[in-house]
């Protein structure tokens, strides 16, 4: 977009591209962890406070995906309308 348009784009948009990038990397990380957790339930027993934990960081690291796609995908929109030519 910034080639279409000849000049940067705002600041907040990579911001909102880079935190939109390091929620995919934090989820996938908590998901690692609750496969990692999953499988070493199934070899011991029950301790299930840890699981409860693993499970609520992914949760949080979702909605934080969830907040960080919103607001790049209104970022992109914006971007798109200021490449559009008047």
């Amino acid at each position: 977009m910034e080639r279409l348009r000849s000049s940067p784009l705002h600041a907040n948009i990579s911001t909102a591209l880079d935190k939109h990038l390091e929620s995919i990397h934090v989820v996938q990380a908590r998901r690692k962890d609750e496969i990692v957790s999953a499988s070493s339930r199934q070899r011991q027993g029950p301790p299930r406070c840890q699981d409860e934990r693993v499970v609520l960081a992914l949760a949080a690291a979702l909605r934080a995906l969830c907040l960080a796609t919103r607001k790049v995908r209104t970022v992109l929109w914006c971007a798109f309308q200021m490449t559009l030519p008047k």
